[in-house]
C-alpha cells in the first residue's frame, strides 16, 4: 500500500512540474508596458488554443520584408469577439492590414496583438493588453 501511494505521489507530481514548465508568463516575453503599431500582408493566421497566431510580412525601409509572428487569443476567445475563419471579421491571406501589439522584450519580430485594421478601415479589438482577455 505504502508503494502504491508513494507511486501515485511520485506520478501527480511529475505531471504538475510539466503542466507548470508548460504554461509560461506572458509578461516574461513581452514588454506589457510599450506599444507598437505596423503595417503590412497577412501570411497565415492559425486559430489554436491555447493560443492562436498571425503572420504578418512588413516591408522595412530598405526595402527587404520581415515576418512578424503574433500572438492572439484562444480560437474560443476570439469566437467569443466574432473573429474566425469566416464572416466579416476574417482575416484573409493578402489582407493588407494595420496592426497594434505590445512587442517582445528583445526586439525579436515577435508581439501580442492589441488590435487590427481591416482593409475596410474598421478596427477589431483583439485584447486591451490583458493575455486573459
Amino acid at each position: 500500500m505504502i508503494k502504491r501511494t508513494l507511486g501515485c505521489a511520485v506520478l501527480c507530481a511529475w505531471w504538475m512540474a510539466g503542466l507548470l514548465q508548460a504554461h509560461h508568463s506572458l509578461a516574461g516575453v513581452y514588454d506589457m508596458k510599450a506599444e507598437k503599431e505596423l503595417s503590412g500582408t497577412v501570411e497565415k493566421v492559425q486559430f489554436s488554443n491555447p493560443h492562436g497566431s498571425l503572420t504578418v510580412a512588413v516591408k522595412n525601409p530598405d526595402g527587404t520584408t520581415t515576418d512578424w509572428v503574433l500572438t492572439l487569443g484562444s480560437a474560443t476567445a476570439l469566437a467569443q469577439r466574432g473573429i474566425g475563419k469566416t464572416g466579416p471579421n476574417a482575416l484573409h491571406t493578402g489582407d493588407n492590414i494595420s496592426i497594434k501589439f505590445i512587442p517582445a522584450k528583445d526586439g525579436s519580430p515577435l508581439g501580442f496583438l492589441k488590435a487590427v485594421t481591416l482593409p475596410d478601415g474598421r478596427v477589431i479589438q483583439i485584447s486591451a493588453g490583458n493575455p486573459n482577455d
